[in-house]
């Protein structure tokens, strides 16, 4: 989730973040934030520190009180030690001065998303299909599968839920960012080119009027 007031650097920052292939949320303002948060799962979140409608950090200490506990990264032109230290202390993990980037800016994020993850295993299994997450390296029968970002991050989200049936709306809600029209065919296209690489027999499998579910060969 992407918090930036700026139009021009958050349209930068959430396009080399869906690049590194993360779905990403965005907002102008604590209140659009407050409610994009509310809606789903984030496994990271971006602030700048000024906002129209207040300074984040008051926002992720209250949230952080409730309980909230998504990593979060501040954006800032505010670069002396007590602001630094104002931002971990009220709930920020991470914290990038202005002008920054956007490489760093990305490998911090996908540090914290990883974090977040720590439940998870790094490496998931099914069948003879092995995907390591950390490498971001998948292999069938012993064979490195060679996959596309979204190719991976869908693969990567059905094998965390093997055997459950996954819709559509569902997996392009967490691989793909929020401008993406539910209505495409861009996961039909995703899951033929998957079912393709992985070769027979095939462990994707449609489940009608549902969408996809791994299932044993």
């Amino acid at each position: 989730m992407v918090v930036e007031d700026d139009e021009d650097l958050r349209v930068a920052v959430t396009t080399e973040l869906a690049a590194s292939g993360l779905r990403v949320g965005q907002a102008g303002d604590l209140a659009g934030a407050h409610a994009e948060l509310a809606g789903a799962d984030y496994d990271c979140a971006v602030f700048d520190r000024m906002l129209p409608d207040g300074d984040s950090i008051g926002y992720v200490h209250r949230r952080r009180l409730e309980g909230w506990a998504v990593p979060v990264l501040f954006l800032t032109a505010r670069d002396s030690l007590d602001d630094r230290v104002a931002g971990f202390e009220h709930g920020g993990d991470d914290y990038l001065v202005k002008p920054f980037a956007v490489a760093e800016m990305t490998a911090r994020v996908n540090a914290l998303c990883r974090r977040s993850g720590s439940g998870r295993p790094s490496v998931l299994r099914h069948d003879d299909l092995e995907m390591d997450c950390a490498r971001r390296e998948a292999r069938r029968s012993g064979t490195l599968l060679t996959l596309s970002d979204k190719e991976f991050a869908v693969l990567e989200f059905l094998l965390a839920r093997p055997g459950q049936a996954i819709g559509r709306d569902e997996l392009i809600e967490h691989c793909w960012d929020s401008r993406t029209d539910p209505m495409s065919n861009v996961v039909d296209v995703v899951v033929r080119r998957l079912r393709l690489k992985l070769r027979e027999p095939g462990l994707i499998h449609t489940v009608r009027g549902r969408g996809y579910r791994l299932a044993t060969r």
